[in-house]
């Protein structure tokens, strides 16, 4: 997708270097970072530099190219692959990838190793790139069925960033909403902020407007009265992981907008490539929920009168905070789950007609 009218991908390797842009300087300045080692691949990953389940793996992946540059026995890569998975618990596509990755890798000679691991984590963003295409383009379905019966704007709530920043290209949850736009049909998204890392101001509302895509930022309680009014037309979301009972793990405060969706019979979609799907965990509660620091939620960065970005204390000094980074929606208030091969409801005999 486009920024500042060019053309970019999330991630790309360029002579023996992994080239990010660094999501944490977003939207006051626009940063292309060099990746040179696997410890500042994991550094990348663990400060959020890169975010989102399928950047996050694809990271992963090039972070093995980079541990092979720099040492290609097999006891450093395994070791290299370890410490990867251990860098965000949450999100199942991180091990999903460095696994992948290592079945390709395990006891090939060190002639050929780089070659493979190239190869490999250049296929994992491709295949990315055509899984979000392609739920764009199964997700433009519900779009242009709500049009065609409304003959207006089609209101759509998201939350958080599952944006063609938290992919490789297209997103997820923004996939459905950009292929609608280029065909025409008119969209307007509402946009929750999403505390309290602001991903869905910072990035969301950022990468809709370089696109010109009508947006409009809320405080992420206000989704609630806005479907009361009617004013909200369907929910789209993305997820960290999908369990194959259909329950849906995303950033905190996904569960809450189900809960108002389901009341307001608003349609409720997750969207996600089959990397998120974890087909072993059956029941949520065994999803390791990530614990960030409560630096994230007392502090707030933003641009001063200087335009200087400048980071200020907003909560008493004595008080304390907790910052659980997900949650968990269960999949009865889903509508259904839109992936690369179709849609379907959001339980086990639904994925399973999918990818079964």
């Amino acid at each position: 997708m486009k920024i500042e009218g060019k053309e970019y991908r999330t991630i790309w390797f360029e002579n023996n270097v992994v080239k990010i842009i660094d999501q944490t300087k977003l939207p006051h300045k626009f940063v292309v970072k060099d990746l040179k080692t696997v410890k500042e691949a994991i550094n990348a990953i663990k400060t959020m530099e890169v975010r989102g389940a399928p950047l996050i793996g694809a990271t992963a992946a090039y972070g093995l190219v980079l541990a092979i540059l720099e040492n290609n026995d097999q006891s450093y890569l395994k070791k290299s692959a370890e410490n990867l998975i251990k860098s965000r618990p949450t999100a199942i596509n991180l091990e999903w990838a460095v696994d992948r990755m290592m079945n390709k890798l395990s006891g090939v000679n060190s002639e050929k190793i780089l070659e493979i691991a190239l190869n490999e984590a250049k296929e994992i963003c491709e295949e990315d790139i055509k899984f979000c295409e392609n739920i764009g383009l199964n997700g433009l379905k519900i779009i242009e069925e709500i049009y065609n019966k409304k003959k207006d704007t089609v209101n759509i709530l998201t939350h958080c960033n599952a944006g063609w920043l938290a992919t490789i290209n297209w997103g997820t949850a923004t996939s459905p909403i950009y292929h609608a736009h280029k065909k025409g049909i008119p969209v307007h998204i509402w946009v929750d902020e999403t505390r309290p890392r602001n991903q869905g101001s910072n990035l969301t509302s950022y990468e809709l407007n370089e696109e010109e895509v009508p947006n409009t930022i809320i405080a992420d309680n206000t989704g609630g009265i806005l479907m009361q009014r009617g004013e909200v037309d369907i929910c789209i979301v993305g997820t960290d992981r999908t369990l194959s009972t259909g329950d849906v793990c995303n950033k905190i405060g996904t569960y809450l907008k189900a809960l108002a969706a389901n009341d307001n019979k608003i349609p409720f979609y997750v969207a996600l490539p089959s990397s998120t799907i974890d087909w072993k965990t059956k029941d949520f509660k065994n999803i390791p929920i990530e614990e960030r620091n409560s630096e994230e939620l007392s502090h707030l960065e933003g641009l001063n009168e200087k335009g200087e970005v400048t980071k200020v204390l907003i909560y008493p000094k004595k008080s304390k905070s907790k910052n659980l980074a997900f949650d968990v929606t269960p999949s009865k208030y889903i509508t259904g789950l839109i992936t690369e091969k179709g849609v379907c409801e959001a339980s086990e005999d639904g994925l399973k007609s999918l990818f079964k």
